[in-house]
């Protein structure tokens, strides 16, 4: 995937568009895209894909990934999988051919805030269940490349941080198919 240059929004734009976001559904949403990273930079967007609870999100490239955060510097099983809210993607990215540049699997149209799912909910997602873990999502520097300083600052932000605007972490619990536009539903 090719990154282009586009014009990234100001704080204020960002912050216009808070409301659309907080009218995200938060008991039943839907399931809008799938992206697997099969190699660092690399992005398929799938319209299918099965969850497995070794695994995440199969052939991706997760398991992998190090982590500072696991003690033994493997991949970290409660970052199995990033989830991002798919009205906060389309403010901050726009079209939908730049939603993948975020580096998450998953985009919802779902309530990802602290409120609607705190740590160890579980979700019911096509035929897996998931649970969203206690793992902080932040953006990083890639992050910042492609949409810019102040979008960092939008999601990591305290309203950013109690919505999970950059998004929440995940594990698999059980596994299953998935397929764009399956319902998302709390557990």
């Amino acid at each position: 995937m090719r990154i282009s240059s586009v014009a990234h929004l100001t704080i204020e734009e960002l912050e216009a568009g808070l409301e659309t976001i907080r009218r995200s559904p938060k008991d039943h949403g839907v399931l809008e895209l799938i992206v697997r990273r099969p190699g660092v930079g690399e992005r398929e967007v799938l319209e299918e894909g099965r969850l497995d609870p070794e695994e995440g999100l199969v052939g991706d490239s997760w398991k992998r990934r190090a982590s500072k955060r696991s003690a033994d510097g493997l991949a970290h099983p409660d970052m199995q999988l990033n989830i991002m809210n798919s009205r906060t993607i389309a403010l901050i990215a726009g079209e939908p051919g730049r939603w993948p540049l975020a580096g998450d699997q998953l985009f919802v149209d779902f309530d990802l805030s602290e409120e609607n799912l705190p740590p160890w909910t579980r979700l019911a997602l096509g035929d897996a269940v998931i649970e969203v873990t206690d793992q902080p999502h932040t953006g990083c520097e890639k992050f910042i490349s492609r949409f810019g300083a102040d979008a960092v600052k939008f999601v990591n932000s305290t309203v950013g941080r109690q919505l999970h605007l950059r998004g929440v972490n995940a594990r698999v619990v059980r596994a299953g198919a998935i397929r764009v536009g399956d319902r998302v539903r709390k557990l």
